[in-house]
């Protein structure tokens, strides 16, 4: 569980996507930065630019300004950031026991997480389901008493 909350705490919104950076990722996975950067460049077939993207000066600038410790902000070139499958891609390609672990662990939590949400919204249909007959059984009782009273007039 521990790893699964150092990644939900390294999880940043931008362009309205979850995203990650690469020297978070790098420390995530016990390697160095570069070593991450050098697996995406030695394989770009599999990181098309919805996996990852660099983030402009201005994106960076506000990353920055959000964030209380940034490690990275002597860095000269531009923030590489990856999506969810990005991540994923990452720790197939990295090979590492660490990011094995990490990615098996981080996976078997959003599955978890999946399943709890799917019982949590069966539930809520059910009781949806449950108060609709409600009112429809008390429409149909003030409809037979409004019927009584116009009777009685």
């Amino acid at each position: 569980m521990e790893i699964v909350n150092t990644i939900e705490t390294k999880i940043y919104k931008v362009r309205e996507i979850a995203l990650c950076l690469d020297s978070d990722l790098a420390k995530l996975y016990d390697v160095e930065t570069k070593r991450i950067n050098e697996a995406v460049k030695n394989n770009p077939e599999k990181f098309p630019c919805d996996f990852i993207f660099e983030l402009t000066q201005e994106e960076t600038k506000i990353l920055k300004s959000k964030i209380s410790t940034s490690s990275w902000s002597r860095r000269k070139k531009s923030l590489k950031v990856f999506t969810e499958q990005g991540v994923y891609m990452l720790a197939t390609i990295l090979k590492s026991k660490v990011a094995t672990d990490v990615n098996y662990k981080y996976h078997a939590n959003i599955y978890q997480k999946c399943e709890n949400l799917l019982s949590t919204t069966k539930n809520i249909a059910k009781r949806i389901e449950e108060i609709e007959k409600t009112i429809k059984i008390d429409q149909q009782h003030q409809n037979i008493i409004t019927y009584r009273i116009d009777e009685a007039f």
